[in-house]
């Protein structure tokens, strides 16, 4: 859960009432905030769970930033500080601007809190890619473990969500794949059909291969340096940079499969 002061929590407001007003968030409409969070986040901003301190689309957002973790509230905040840039640039040279300008400044300041709070490792690249209940949990799992602070828990799910990733995108190929097999030799499978597929970049095609590598290694993080088995687990901080190195990879992968096999 983001642990926001109250203080910070009127920073929010305050940046968000530009330019309709207080109790807004930012120019969105009812329907263009519900499809903002559904598209960006994957989050039903509209479900009772967010109606918490009443259904406007300032209380709905506070519910949700007072219910989330750090790393997604981070990603929420980055985000509409963003989209509120753009809407100061569309309004350069108004009279109110000066204002709106510094109002912004506090949550500029709440987004930096955040980012150096240590369980804000993001996980952008692990999402729900079938309907899969063992999928669904082992992404709950992975995600409680980072909300508590604790990435080194998460590091044997992490090596399973990996594997169960890429089993599936070699699947929808009609690439057959093991269940014995390593996800070093997965992820090489992967990375050879895609690159038969389309013309990337040299230096994308570099980044796979160097990820070959990078999960040959994590296979034995998993192994030996985590719950998987009865290991002596990496420090945190250790834990955290893994974990932050394979979500990057995940990412990347993500937004390759974007529009072609996967939505």
């Amino acid at each position: 859960m983001a642990e926001l002061k109250r203080s910070e929590i009127k920073a929010i407001e305050n940046a968000m009432a530009f330019p309709r007003g207080f109790g807004y968030v930012l120019d969105f409409s009812d329907r263009t905030f519900d499809e903002y969070f559904q598209d960006e986040f994957g989050v039903e901003i509209h479900a009772e769970q967010f109606n918490t301190l009443g259904s406007s689309k300032r209380n709905r957002l506070l519910s949700y930033l007072h219910q989330a973790d750090n790393s997604s509230a981070l990603r929420v905040l980055r985000s509409l500080w963003d989209l509120r840039e753009g809407l100061l640039s569309e309004h350069e040279g108004a009279l109110c601007l000066e204002n709106a300008v510094k109002d912004g400044e506090p949550l500029l300041k709440v987004i930096e809190r955040l980012q150096g709070e240590p369980d804000s490792v993001s996980t952008d690249g692990i999402r729900k890619f079938a309907p899969d209940r063992t999928l669904e949990e082992l992404v709950a799992d992975i995600e409680r473990s980072l909300a508590a602070n604790k990435p080194e828990v998460a590091i044997d799910h992490l090596h399973t969500y990996c594997m169960k990733r890429f089993a599936h995108l070699l699947r929808i190929r009609g690439i057959e794949c093991g269940d014995d097999e390593p996800l070093h030799s997965r992820f090489g499978k992967y990375r050879k059909q895609l690159m038969s597929e389309r013309q990337l970049h040299e230096f994308t095609d570099r980044a796979l291969k160097s990820s070959i590598s990078i999960l040959e290694s994590f296979n034995d993080l998993r192994n030996n340096h985590s719950l998987a088995h009865d290991n002596k687990i990496l420090e945190t901080f250790e834990a955290r940079f893994i974990f932050s190195t394979i979500n990057a990879m995940l990412v990347m992968v993500r937004t390759l499969e974007a529009g072609r096999y996967e939505s």
